[in-house]
């Protein structure tokens, strides 16, 4: 049955950025599929929100922290990993960060940290964990894009610069992977009520002209990732491969 081929039951999901918005709504996607989570946020404390939620699912959740800016805490939390839990199913690279200045002012700081955050931490992960995959034969791993993957965007040179990146790593880690039975690819968000829009949401004007540009009509939410989560972490997804998926209400198609 097609169903099944989106069961996820003795799965073991990786998913950093989990302890709120999109990264959370899709570890508790996954966990409704059947997957146990390991989570990797900043800031994760024992006995968190998500912890509880995907423990109320009968899953399991392994949580651990680590400062995605800082190559060295990676790979010491990495090394961690792979020898508590040494078969990883599913790694899900939603950690990120933003920082708003124009680029004519944008400090190196504000770009290192970005470009640390949001692009070479991804990439460490993936290498990684997709090592193992590929010498086992199987593996999903799914990165967060953005919406400026595609778009420049106003005051976040950084931001972009590491989400294009992002976009062209899916292509070319799929490129490599693929014939070895681990498929990559992208989930591109759209404007989500999430911490990292909270500015915009803020701003009357500028949130009523994004509003007015998503033809769904509305921001979107964490839970609008549990679908398209679940499709790429599962055997229903076993033919795609270097692909970016919009999840925007709409918006790319204006």
């Amino acid at each position: 049955m097609i169903l099944d081929a989106f069961q996820l039951n003795g799965k073991l999901a990786l998913v950093t950025g989990c302890r709120r918005g999109i990264g959370k709504g899709m570890a508790l996607g996954l966990a409704e599929a059947g997957a146990d989570i390991l989570g990797i946020s900043r800031n994760l404390e024992t006995g968190s929100d998500v912890q509880q939620k995907v423990e109320s699912l009968g899953r399991k959740f392994y949580p651990y922290t680590c400062d995605f800016s800082d190559r060295a805490a990676l790979q010491n939390v990495i090394a961690q990993i792979q020898k508590e839990h040494p078969h990883v199913d599913i790694l899900v690279n939603n950690a990120g960060h933003i920082l708003r200045r124009p680029a004519a002012e944008h400090p190196d700081e504000y770009w290192d940290t970005i470009l640390a955050t949001n692009l070479d931490a991804p990439f460490f992960l993936a290498r990684e964990f997709g090592r193992q995959m590929v010498a086992r034969g199987s593996g999903k791993i799914i990165f967060i894009a953005s919406l400026l993957t595609f778009q420049g965007g106003i005051n976040v040179p950084g931001y972009a610069a590491s989400k294009a990146g992002i976009g062209a790593l899916v292509k070319a880690l799929a490129n490599e992977w693929a014939s070895h039975g681990v498929q990559v690819n992208g989930i591109a968000p759209g404007y989500i009520a999430t911490d990292n829009t909270q500015a915009l949401r803020d701003d009357p004007e500028r949130s009523s002209q994004i509003l007015q540009r998503i033809p769904a009509g509305r921001w979107g939410t964490p839970e609008d990732f549990k679908g398209i989560a679940v499709f790429l972490a599962s055997s229903a997804s076993d033919y795609v491969n270097g692909s970016l998926y919009l999840v925007d209400g709409g918006w790319m198609g204006r």
